[in-house]
């Protein structure tokens, strides 16, 4: 795993079904792993990339996810279709140990698309999720009750001003887990 490039992906969707639901918008980096003897790697980001997808079924859609999200037909009226998107996902994703906040649900909505799009996923298998690592690591920490990613990014200091976009959370999510893992 350690030669493996780290991809830190966050979805925004119109719910929380992959199948019923949809990927409206994805963003990630594609950070290497650089080792550093006698301690964690040095990450280093080589990568991003942040794409807004037209919805093709906004009937489907939770009113509140889209709300969350912010959507709204002007912002993704030149929008490209869910095929053009993963087919440059997967470019840039494949080999890649995927990263998240709650990385089951990213992985389920990415899974699916790429699965809906006919392509394959070239995602190793192996992922990594900040929500139980900084859980375990904060165990005894009264002060953080919740482990969502914007508890997490307040616990830790750090600046999310575009919540609830995909590439804002992803970045989020980098800088937490280099806290949680103590590197930098």
């Amino acid at each position: 795993m350690k030669e493996k490039n780290l991809a830190f992906i966050d979805t925004e969707t119109t719910g929380f079904d992959p199948v019923a639901n949809e990927m409206i918008e994805i963003g990630g980096l594609i950070v290497r792993q650089i080792p550093v003897s006698g301690r964690g790697p040095r990450l280093e980001v080589i990568d991003e990339f942040e794409f807004k997808i037209k919805p093709e079924r906004l009937e489907t859609a939770n009113p509140e996810a889209l709300r969350i999200n912010g959507y709204n037909d002007a912002d993704w009226l030149f929008a490209p279709s869910l095929s053009e998107v993963m087919k440059i996902v997967q470019g840039k994703t494949a080999g890649c140990i995927i990263v998240g906040q709650n990385v089951a649900f990213d992985w389920a909505f990415v899974n699916e698309s790429f699965k809906k799009c006919g392509l394959e996923n070239k995602l190793h298998y192996h992922k990594l999720d900040i929500l139980p690592m900084a859980f375990a690591k904060n165990y005894h920490d009264d002060s953080l009750k919740y482990y969502r990613l914007e508890d997490l990014a307040r616990h830790y200091g750090v600046e999310n001003a575009n919540a609830h976009t995909a590439l804002a959370d992803a970045r989020a999510t980098f800088e937490i887990y280099k806290k949680v893992l103590e590197i930098e």
